[in-house]
């Protein structure tokens, strides 16, 4: 399983509600075995820098490739991509995690 998590940062706190809506249409794509899109409650301690947290679970990388060419991923970076500031995103096989090193 592949754990796909993407960080944003709004220019305007304005249009952090207008990020959250335009990748709320991800979560109708049919590839994810899960996909969130939330608002980050900013409560760390050391940084709260990002505003909108995507979080993704997929089967595998042909899910995952799936996913990035659907038709409503293009229509989600199109209303985005004008809103956002920064994006960090980070593929995760979750096969490694509870390893102890």
């Amino acid at each position: 399983m592949i754990r796909h998590i993407v960080l944003f940062t709004a220019k305007n706190r304005a249009d952090i509600d207008h990020i959250v809506q335009g990748l709320s249409l991800l979560a109708t794509i049919p590839h994810a075995r899960r996909l969130e899109v939330s608002r980050n409650r900013k409560t760390d301690e050391l940084g709260n820098e990002i505003d909108v947290v995507v979080y993704g679970e997929f089967d595998s990388e042909i899910e995952l490739a799936a996913y990035k060419a659907h038709h409503l991923y293009q229509e989600s970076i199109r209303r985005v991509r004008p809103l956002r500031e920064l994006r960090f995103a980070a593929d995760c096989d979750a096969s490694m995690d509870g390893r102890i090193f």
